[in-house]
């Protein structure tokens, strides 16, 4: 590469977490849908992840947003979701900053009041609603990935902890779900290393017992998230309101409660038989940050019980900017990624 390409990014976050959303500088993928442009992605051209998510350009705690052209008719935009842990088919806050990213671009057309639009992640179609007022986007909601309860209350011991109790749902990832109560914990940011700690033992105690599979997606990969739960406040009549904290990769506790990780709650809430449809559920976050879940509907899935949902959060737009990718820069590593790289930006029509 004679000279330095440039990657076109929009900064945003959700509830603290970061996602940088890459509009420009890549080229059009290969694929016939964005689960399988996701596959490519992460078998082929995993360059970019890698870039973005550490150093010099980024750390862990980010997530990265590719938008790409959707190959769903009915959906406007496609995008691909990197973390660093990998390429999960679905994320709440993702998709609140995306969809946000979108219409602060001009990429979706920006109306005011309410207004919808589709998009289509590696996990499917998302309905998403927008409300702008003045000319900002005030509120997204997106869909929730249909969400479940596969284990309820069983017990593991973890060397360091004992005794642990805990729940798995799934909601786009698999999560053991574990109240905070148990440790001491009372989600207070000041706890953060020690929340980090304690989920990662837990969780790779459960990994060592075996892995989880989805009632249609079969092995999807080894439990990734575990969510800690705060007690359950009833605010108002079909609100309620519980701190809350998801682990995601060693050492990092997500800075907002997460869009999988409330629906999850709404999943075990739901199975419990604490919330019915037409419920809501705020979560907060260490940072006094707060997504809104709401359960919409149920089904049942042979076995499981499918609780319907969606996620109201905010998004904030923090940089719009080019970023320069330089082959010959020591600290940059190309590998997995100039393949990928173009002057051109990326089709959207």
């Amino acid at each position: 590469m004679s000279h330095p390409l440039t990657l076109q990014v929009m900064d945003t976050h959700a509830g603290g977490d970061v996602s940088r959303i890459v509009t420009g500088g890549i080229r059009a993928l290969p694929g016939e849908s964005v689960r399988q442009q996701m596959e490519y992605l992460r078998d082929d051209a995993d360059g970019l992840r890698k870039l973005l998510l550490f150093e010099p350009y980024g750390i862990p705690e980010m997530s990265v947003d590719l938008i790409v052209p959707a190959t769903d008719p009915a959906a406007d935009h496609g995008y691909i979701i990197m973390e660093v842990m990998g390429y999960p088919i679905y994320s709440g806050s993702n998709t609140l900053c995306t969809a946000t990213a979108l219409l602060e671009s001009g990429l979706v057309p920006k109306r005011e009041g309410d207004q919808s639009f589709t998009l289509e992640a590696p996990a499917g179609r998302v309905q998403v609603t927008a409300r702008v007022r003045n000319g900002v986007v005030e509120a997204v909601t997106c869909e929730g990935l249909p969400s479940y309860i596969d284990t309820y209350r069983t017990t593991i011991h973890v060397p360091s902890l004992g005794e642990v109790t805990y729940s798995v749902a799934y909601s786009g990832g698999f999560y053991a779900l574990v109240e905070s109560a148990q440790f001491g914990f009372v989600l207070s940011r000041e706890e953060e290393s020690r929340l980090a700690a304690c989920a990662h033992a837990i969780v790779e105690a459960i990994r060592a017992e075996g892995g989880f599979s989805h009632y249609t997606l079969g092995d999807v990969g080894p439990l990734p998230f575990l969510h800690f739960m705060g007690p359950v406040e009833h605010v108002a009549e079909h609100f309620y309101r519980s701190r809350s904290a998801t682990y995601v990769h060693p050492g990092v506790i997500c800075r907002s409660t997460t869009g999988t990780g409330t629906s999850a709650r709404l999943a075990l809430m739901h199975h419990e038989g604490t919330i019915q449809p037409g419920d809501r559920l705020e979560t907060v976050s260490l940072r006094e940050t707060a997504f809104t879940g709401t359960l919409t509907g149920i089904r049942q899935e042979g076995r499981h019980t499918v609780v319907e949902n969606n996620i109201t959060g905010r998004a904030y737009v923090l940089a719009r900017s080019q970023i320069v990718v330089n082959c010959e820069d020591p600290l940059v590593e190309c590998a997995g990624l100039r393949h990928i790289l173009t002057d051109e930006p990326i089709p959207h029509e």
